[in-house]
């Protein structure tokens, strides 16, 4: 009996210890958010998850569609996620009233801003100027329409002299081949392919008026993370970032493999448009001579200091957040690790 009751002991042990060890090697659980629907532009983070480089991290990435890159920010704020591709001008914006909660950039893609004002080619709206004495059409609380006062004044516009509809984001496009309005506030990487899909040619039959061309020089959307998971898990932060990363250069040479990728998570994707997006956002959004310089994923310090006052500005901030609340590189790999050498093909 006694040596029984020391087998079960022994046997109970065992499993406790065993159930410790496996508890150890779990992978860490990370709930990350897009910043819309799937598109091609997301490769990166499908591409890291097939191919197995969250699970060499040791990380068990979930990914679930977003409804917006701003909202990305608040769904990390409130819990639900823990990190997710969004805009860094909805960082900043709540950074400058909670600090302690706002989450934190760790991996800048998209370095050159989306913000654009695009009109029909026919309308006669060539530059800044023209905008005035027309009807733009926005969608209420996007950065390119809340921008709208800051670009008017850079660039000497005056505000009274332009009207602003505001409407859904889905109805900008259709009123704007409609005639309903002269011009639309927009994301190009957006607005391009809605066009593209209303057997529009957005090259030849539309006139773009980028922001960032206007003295707007914003960044706009990165990898961020929450500020629990940077706190209680730095380490899963820096793999997390890692394996974006390695996905990232990978697509740069390759975009057909990222569109396995895309199409894997979602089968109901048009891959054609999609692979056209992602091209797009390379070479739109993410190659430029500051990403050449510094590498992918990183950013000037300076010029994020003149985006936040930029953004401070349109939104009435209570106060400018320092770069180093909003944005921190010690969790990118190193520079020669983040060289990205596009080709499309």
């Amino acid at each position: 009996m006694i040596r029984r009751l020391a087998a079960i002991r022994y046997l109970a042990a065992t499993l406790v210890l065993c159930l410790a060890a496996g508890t150890a090697l779990a992978d860490t659980t990370i709930k990350f958010t897009l910043g819309w629907k799937t598109q091609g532009s997301d490769a990166a983070f499908f591409l890291a998850r097939d191919k197995g480089y969250f699970k060499e991290e040791g990380l068990s990435v979930v990914i679930d569609q977003g409804e917006g890159s701003g909202a990305t920010v608040t769904r990390i704020m409130g819990g639900a996620y823990d990190a997710g591709f969004g805009d860094m001008n909805a960082i900043i914006q709540n950074a400058a009233t909670r600090p302690a909660d706002a989450p934190v950039m760790v991996y800048m893609l998209w370095n050159q801003p989306p913000f654009a004002i695009v009109s029909k080619a026919a309308s006669g709206i060539r530059g800044p100027k023209d905008l005035e004495g027309r009807t733009l059409g926005g969608a209420q609380g996007t950065p390119t329409t809340r921008m709208l006062p800051v670009f008017a004044k850079t660039n000497g516009l005056d505000l009274a002299r332009i009207k602003v509809s505001n409407m859904a984001p889905n109805l900008q496009e259709p009123m704007l081949l409609q005639g309903q309005i002269d011009a639309a506030l927009v994301f190009t990487i957006t607005s391009y392919f809605n066009l593209v899909l209303n057997r529009q040619d957005p090259d030849k039959d539309f006139n773009w008026i980028s922001f960032g061309d206007h003295g707007l020089d914003l960044y706009s959307n990165g990898v961020m993370v929450s500020r629990k998971l940077l706190k209680e898990n730095p380490k899963a932060v820096a793999g997390l970032v890692r394996a974006i990363n390695r996905a990232v250069v990978e697509i740069g040479r390759d975009q057909d493999l990222g569109m396995q990728a895309v199409v894997a998570f979602d089968n109901l994707v048009n891959a054609a448009v999609e692979k056209r997006r992602l091209q797009f956002s390379y070479e739109t959004l993410i190659v430029s001579p500051e990403m050449r310089e510094i590498g992918v994923g990183d950013l000037k310090d300076d010029r994020l200091a003149r985006a936040i006052a930029l953004v401070a500005a349109g939104y009435d901030l209570p106060r400018r957040p320092e770069p180093a609340e909003v944005f921190s590189r010690g969790f990118l790999p190193p520079r020669a690790e983040r060289s990205l050498d596009y080709v499309k093909k």
